[in-house]
């Protein structure tokens, strides 16, 4: 069965907003410094590859 246009326009609209928050997430992880990230298990470099967005706080 098609999928209605509503739910792919809902699917579309969360999709969109979970790059959102993948992006700011990210840079207010690089604002973080060394010894935070390591203790949540992150680098910086492997950061620093993903896309990002600085974060407004």
């Amino acid at each position: 069965m098609a999928k209605s246009f509503l739910r792919t326009a809902l699917n579309n609209l969360v999709e969109a907003r979970q790059r959102r928050a993948d992006l700011y997430t990210t840079g207010a992880l690089l604002s973080l410094d060394d010894a935070s990230l390591e203790a949540m298990g992150l680098k910086r470099e492997e950061l620093r590859r993903r896309p990002h967005q600085h974060s407004i706080i």
